[in-house]
């Protein structure tokens, strides 16, 4: 960023703040025009840049039996959502979303996509990695759990195993998902679904808790939903859905969706052990087009300019390293 001055009282001091008054009310600016030899150039006045973000975790992997006559696993919870007032109507846990971040100019800031959790095999499904964008971190989804199981722990929780043992979903994080579904018999086999970012499966549903819609990129997209179990669906926003004596299916790449688990029907069923991996979480930044961001490390990034006017909108897909802002 190239530092402006003024002459104050004979001496040049490093201009960061201009104010215009309009209609009797003075208002910051970043960006102003000065003529200088018959020539208008840009100078800017602020070290700041607003950035609007979406940073959703990857979703945690679905739960199966152990054997193979054993009831059902759960689903995988959603990856943790936290969203800006520029990138959705509500954040994560159905919270109030969150304040713009106001990063300085020239300084680098971690950014980091975690990957989904691991497809349980025999057991439960693996927790969900987190995603950071600068001092925002959304915490990996729960992992499904195992029959006679409790969900794990998450952005939002992964579903309880199915059996004759009543146990709990695991809890969501505060302001990025909810809890997932609970096992209580007497009745049934089959797991309960994860938590999504919206929704918590009730009590003995297979299905998977909805996720939650941005508008970030200009088009309303659903993210962190919950994986299903014993062939139900996954939830809104990326949630695998369940296998029914068939292994469940992946969360979503790019939604943080959770991982179906996978369910059996009856001694006769014969079991499915493998559930669905969690899907990878994804890091998305919204800043206003006269500035640029420059990446580094292994991040998988794309920008669009046209879409959303006035603004860039950056998508990282994957990896990890750091952001850089500046002026254009």
């Amino acid at each position: 960023m190239k530092t402006s001055y003024i002459k104050n009282s004979g001496s040049w001091q490093s201009l960061n703040e201009i104010y215009v008054k309009e209609s009797g009310v003075w208002k910051e600016v970043s960006t102003a025009w000065i003529k200088e030899g018959g020539d208008w150039k840009r100078f800017h006045g602020s070290n700041t840049v607003p950035v609007d973000f979406l940073v959703v975790a990857g979703g945690g992997g679905g739960g199966t039996n152990v054997s193979g006559y054993d009831p059902g696993g759960g689903g995988g919870g959603a990856g943790g959502f936290r969203a800006s007032v520029g990138a959705a109507t509500t954040s994560g846990g159905n919270s109030t979303p969150e304040a713009t971040l106001s990063l300085v100019v020239g300084t680098s800031y971690t950014v980091s996509v975690g990957e989904g959790g691991n497809a349980g095999s025999a057991g439960p499904g693996g927790t969900g990695n987190p995603s950071q964008l600068a001092t925002v971190t959304s915490s990996g989804g729960g992992r499904g759990a195992q029959e006679n199981s409790s969900g794990g722990a998450g952005g939002s929780g992964g579903g309880a195993g199915g059996g004759a043992t009543g146990s709990n979903g695991g809890a969501g994080v505060a302001g990025q998902g909810r809890d997932g579904g609970d096992h209580n018999p007497p009745s049934g086999n089959q797991g309960s679904g994860g938590g999504g970012a919206s929704g918590e499966p009730p009590n003995l549903s297979s299905t998977g808790g909805a996720g939650l819609d941005s508008f970030i990129t200009g088009n309303i997209i659903a993210y962190a939903g919950g994986g299903g179990t014993y062939g139900s669906a996954g939830g809104r926003g990326g949630g695998g859905t369940g296998g029914r004596n068939s292994a469940g299916q992946p969360g979503t790449n790019g939604t943080g969706g959770g991982g179906g688990g996978s369910g059996n029907v009856g001694a006769t069923g014969g079991g499915q052990r493998s559930g669905g991996r969690g899907g990878r979480g994804v890091v998305i930044i919204k800043v206003p087009e006269i500035f640029s961001a420059t990446f580094t490390g292994t991040l998988a990034t794309s920008v669009d300019a046209v879409n959303v006017s006035g603004y860039k909108i950056y998508t990282c897909e994957s990896g990890s390293g750091t952001v850089t802002f500046d002026y254009v």
